[in-house]
């Protein structure tokens, strides 16, 4: 394995740590959240770093490997679903549709939570977000996991 195939794996397994990180910290504000609704911004903006994190990843995917990294005001959408597509001679996807469908409503929720005050946050929305949190970052990670595996098997071809 290269020098740089080996770094590049290196930072993305930290990313994912970082990941699972900030589902444990969203977890656990959350339960505050649910005693004082003043936690409710802290619990939005963890949700928001989460898939700012997981997109971070993608988006060195989607430069470092696929060449070819989204733009316009769609960017964000088009990058998800870039990554579920296979890249004939290049690479196989690297998050299932499942995934994608789970990520889905954290990149809309980034969106929402960049552009209103957090006292219009919607607290049941969040509930379900971070209820599913826990398997949303297992599907996640498992998936990056597995694609890093195939970049180590094939040397980054």
């Amino acid at each position: 394995m290269s020098k740089e195939l080996n770094q590049l794996c290196r930072r993305i397994e930290n990313d994912t740590s970082e990941i699972r990180i900030i589902k444990d910290l969203t977890l656990r504000r959350w339960q505050k959240a649910l005693r004082d609704e003043d936690y409710l911004g802290s619990v939005a903006f963890d949700l928001h770093s989460f898939y700012q994190g997981t997109e971070r990843i993608f988006e060195v995917f989607a430069k470092s490997i696929d060449r070819k990294v989204p733009s316009g005001d769609k960017w964000h959408r088009i990058l998800l679903e870039q990554m579920t597509d296979e890249i004939p001679g290049v690479r196989p996807a690297v998050i299932s549709e499942e995934t994608r469908v789970a990520l889905d409503g954290y990149r809309t929720f980034r969106h929402l939570a960049r552009n209103i005050y957090t006292f219009n946050l919607d607290a049941k929305k969040i509930q379900r977000l971070v209820e599913n949190l826990p398997d949303t970052v297992e599907k996640v990670c498992e998936d990056i996991s597995l694609f890093l595996d195939f970049l180590k098997e094939s040397g980054g071809r």
